[in-house]
C-alpha cells in the first residue's frame, strides 16, 4: 500500500531514525568502553597498593600477632585503610607451591582480578578475608608474600565510586543530549528537504495551471544542475511537443472548416435554385446541417486557439431578447421572456449572442410546450436561466452534456440531426467571459444557468 506521507516527512523520519540508531550504538559503545577503562584503572590501582604493601613486608617490617590464626596488622595497613594483611598457618611446601601457582605466577605481583584467583585457589581462605572483602563498590587485588613470620596475604582495594560518578555524568549528558540532537537533525532535515523540494512544488503548481488554451507556458527551471532541473527541462520539452501538436490540430480544424464554407455555400445556392422536389429539399436540409457543423467547428477552433476577443460593453438583456424572439424550427413551442433591463457585461457581442442562441435552441428542441428565458442581476453577476418543460437531464449526465459531440439517448429520439456541440460551445464562451455554465436544479424539465460578471 502506498504511503500517504509526503516525501518531505518520510525523508525527515528516515534521517531521524538512522541518526537515532547511530547515536544509540555510539552511546552504548562509549559507555561500555568508559566503564571497562575506569574499572581496569581501579583494578590497577588496587594491584599497585597490594604490591607496594608486599614490598614493605618483604623489607622486614615486623608483624604483630595475637592468636596464631588471627589477622596480623602492620604499620602500613594502619596507615592505609584500603589495605589489609592476613596471616596463614604454616602450610606444607607442596600445598603452598600449588596455591602460589594457582594464585599468581609471581610471588609479589598480581594482575587485576586476582581476588577471583585467590578465592578459587586450593589454599584455605581465612574467614577474615571473606568478611573484609567489599561488594561491587570496590575493585580488589591480592598478593601472597613470604616473610620471616610465614606466608602473608596482602589484600588491597580501590573504590569504584569515581567510575560511577563518571558514568552518571556521562548519562546526564547523553539522556538530554541525544533527544536534543535528534530534534535538531529532524528540524535541519525538514528544512533542507523542503528547500530541495521547493522547485518541485513550483513545477507542480505551474503544471496544474497549464491547460489546452495556454500551452505556451513553461515550468520554472531551477539554477541547480541536478535531477530536478533535468526533470523541469524534460517537462518543458514535452510541453513544446504538445503545444506543437495541439496547434497543428487546431490549425487543421480551422483550415478544414474554413475551406468547407465556400463549397457548401455554392452547393446550397444551387440546391435553392434547383427545381423543387423532395430530393432537393432533403439535400438542402443536409447542407444546412453541414454548414451549421462547419460553423461550430470553426468557432471551437477559434475558442481553443484563445484568440483575443473583442471586449466591449454588451447589453446582455437586449442580446437575450433578440435571440429568444428569433423563429425556430418548432413554432408550437412558446418562449416566454423575463429579462431585466440595463444588464451590461464586458465581452464579445457575437459570442454572447451565440451562447444565448445555443441555449434557447437546445431548450426548444427538448421542450414539450414552453421555454422560459430569465435574465436578472444577483450580487454583481448577471444570471441567465434557460428552462424547458421537457424530460430533463439525469443527474449522472449533468457534466457529460457539456462534452463535445455528446448526445443523450433521450435527445437522439427527438433530435436526430443534432451534432452535440451547442452546449460545449456555450460553456466555452461563458468561461472565456469569466463566467460559468451549469445545470440548475428544477422540479420538471431542464434549466441551464449561465453567470457573468457585470460592470
Amino acid at each position: 500500500m502506498a504511503s500517504r506521507l509526503s516525501v518531505r516527512l518520510r525523508a525527515t523520519l528516515a534521517a531521524t531514525a538512522i541518526v537515532a540508531v547511530a547515536l544509540g550504538v555510539a552511546a552504548a559503545v562509549l559507555v561500555g568502553v568508559l566503564t571497562g577503562s575506569l574499572t581496569r584503572s581501579a583494578s590497577n590501582e588496587a594491584a599497585r597498593r597490594a604490591d607496594a604493601t608486599a614490598e614493605v613486608l618483604t623489607g622486614g617490617v615486623t608483624v604483630f600477632r595475637e592468636p596464631a590464626d588471627s589477622v596480623a596488622l602492620t604499620e602500613t595497613s594502619l596507615l592505609d585503610p584500603d589495605v589489609k594483611i592476613f596471616a596463614y598457618p604454616v602450610s606444607p611446601a607442596s600445598e603452598l607451591s600449588a596455591w602460589r601457582s594457582t594464585a599468581t605466577p609471581a610471588p609479589r605481583r598480581k594482575t587485576p582480578g586476582t581476588v577471583r584467583d585467590f578465592r578459587s585457589s586450593t589454599a584455605p581462605q581465612p574467614a577474615e578475608a571473606a568478611q573484609w572483602a567489599p561488594g561491587d563498590a570496590f575493585a580488589l587485588a591480592t598478593t601472597p608474600v613470604d616473610t620471616a613470620d610465614g606466608v602473608l596475604v596482602v589484600q588491597a582495594r580501590a573504590s569504584l565510586e569515581p567510575t560511577g560518578d563518571a558514568l552518571r555524568a556521562l548519562w546526564g549528558l547523553l539522556l538530554p543530549g541525544i533527544p536534543a540532537l535528534l530534534l535538531l537533525v529532524a528540524v535541519l532535515t525538514w528544512l533542507a528537504v523542503g528547500r530541495a523540494l521547493a522547485p518541485v512544488s513550483a513545477i507542480r503548481t505551474e503544471m496544474a495551471d497549464i491547460t489546452a488554451n495556454d500551452l505556451h507556458r513553461r515550468v520554472p527551471v531551477p539554477r541547480s544542475r541536478d535531477e530536478i532541473a533535468r526533470l523541469a527541462e524534460t517537462m518543458n520539452r514535452t510541453l513544446d511537443r504538445l503545444e506543437l501538436a495541439v496547434s497543428r490540430h487546431k490549425r487543421f480544424v480551422a483550415d478544414a472548416a474554413h475551406e468547407l464554407r465556400s463549397p457548401l455555400a455554392i452547393l446550397r445556392t444551387r440546391l435553392e435554385l434547383a427545381p423543387p422536389g423532395p430530393l432537393a429539399a432533403e439535400a438542402l436540409t443536409d447542407v444546412e446541417r453541414i454548414q451549421a457543423l462547419t460553423s461550430d467547428l470553426l468557432l471551437l477552433a477559434r475558442l481553443d486557439a484563445a484568440e483575443p476577443a473583442c471586449h466591449e460593453e454588451v447589453d446582455l438583456g437586449q442580446v437575450t431578447a433578440e435571440e429568444a424572439a428569433r423563429s425556430r424550427p418548432r413554432p408550437e413551442i412558446r418562449v416566454t421572456l423575463e429579462v431585466a433591463a440595463d444588464t451590461v457585461v464586458l465581452g464579445s457581442a457575437g459570442q454572447l449572442r451565440r451562447l444565448v442562441a445555443n441555449l434557447v435552441d437546445n431548450a426548444v428542441r427538448h421542450a414539450n410546450s414552453t421555454v422560459t428565458v430569465r435574465l436578472a442581476s444577483d450580487g454583481g453577476e448577471a444570471v441567465l436561466d434557460v428552462c424547458d418543460d421537457g424530460p430533463g437531464i439525469p443527474a449522472e449526465h449533468h457534466e457529460a452534456v457539456f462534452d463535445r459531440f455528446t448526445r443523450l439517448d433521450e435527445a437522439r429520439d427527438r433530435d436526430a440531426g443534432g451534432s452535440g456541440l451547442g452546449l460545449a460551445i456555450a460553456r466555452d464562451i461563458a468561461v472565456r467571459h469569466g463566467g460559468s455554465l451549469r445545470i440548475a436544479g428544477e422540479d420538471r424539465g431542464a434549466c441551464l444557468q449561465a453567470r457573468f460578471p457585470v460592470i
